[in-house]
């Protein structure tokens, strides 16, 4: 197998505008560089809890990101969900639809009983992604 028919290695990251994201995206870019990997920025948002100042501010967050990544030449692409489905859910979804080799996701701190009430979304991919899963803290 020469290297044109070689899969290139694919790594998703979640991204959801908060600090320990922002540090899974540079990391995310630093993988990439390392491994010459595609590099997939997602944003799952449910369409119940959506409003369109949200959706906006999405978009908005991904052009940026996709905008720096193009300048690195990493290939990339970013990616808004809208779904009715939970974050978690939609992010390994979208990883085993693509072929995901690897995810990396932020880390959030929570007590017991906040993650009892509102679950986990990290606790979520971590425990049903078909692939291995990077936190940041």
């Amino acid at each position: 197998m020469d290297a044109s028919e070689k899969k290139r290695f694919r790594i998703l990251v979640g991204y959801d505008g908060s600090n320990t994201s922002k540090d899974a995206v540079a990391l995310g870019k630093k993988y990439a560089k390392a491994f010459d990997a595609r590099l997939f920025i997602v944003t799952c948002v449910e369409s119940d809890d959506a409003s369109l100042e949200e959706i906006r501010r999405c978009e908005s967050d991904l052009d940026k990101i996709q905008a720096d990544l193009d300048n690195t030449g990493i290939r990339s692409a970013t990616h808004l969900l809208v779904r009715d489905e939970k974050p978690g859910e939609g992010l390994v979804r979208f990883a085993k639809g693509r072929g995901v080799d690897q995810i990396i996701m932020g880390v959030k701190r929570r007590s017991r009983v906040g993650k009892f009430v509102f679950g986990s979304i990290c606790s979520y991919v971590i425990l049903e992604a078909p692939c291995p899963v990077v936190t940041v803290k």
